[in-house]
């Protein structure tokens, strides 16, 4: 099989909205991406950050594209809707890189506070069994989800109700 596409997303809180806080907030999370992760960032296509509408002291692209060999890494920056009650001072990544294995391992790093948001990738990397597809939402007669590795793909059921309520 030839290169691929691969993602992986992660996330942080910052203790308080100012650029030292921003700033190792950032750090921490990307070096936690690097350190489980075998990512080149010259085989980077892109990387998204986004921030809750109360961190505004500073752009984590601008962290991100003072690491080593990150300045030529397109970095965009979005403010994350704002969803009342969610989560506080949250900066989220989504990357995109090229990978010739696609049975790679991915650690998707969830850090600080924002481990709530995803429990099931905790530091198990998450290892995706492209022979079978993975069932979102289409398999009514199962629901169940494992992240075992080697066992069967997970199934995602689909949400009951995806409509945003309006007040």
């Amino acid at each position: 099989m030839g290169w691929r596409v691969r993602a992986i997303r992660g996330a942080t809180t910052a203790a308080e909205n100012s650029v030292l806080a921003i700033r190792e907030a950032v750090q921490e999370l990307l070096d936690e991406l690097e350190a489980h992760n075998s990512l080149d960032p010259e085989e980077i296509v892109s990387v998204t950050f986004t921030a809750t509408r109360d961190l505004d002291a500073i752009f984590p692209a601008t962290v991100a594209r003072q690491r080593p060999r990150w300045s030529n890494v397109p970095l965009l920056d979005l403010q994350q809707m704002y969803v009342q009650g969610s989560l506080e001072r949250c900066i989220r990544l989504l990357i995109h890189f090229n990978c010739c294995d696609p049975q790679v391992p991915i650690h998707h790093p969830y850090l600080r506070q924002a481990k709530d948001l995803r429990p099931d990738w905790g530091l198990a990397p998450q290892r995706l069994d492209y022979a079978k597809p993975l069932s979102i939402g289409c398999n009514l007669s199962s629901t169940s989800a494992s992240s075992e590795a080697g066992s069967e793909p997970a199934t995602i059921p689909a949400p009951e109700n995806n409509r945003a309520r309006l007040p």
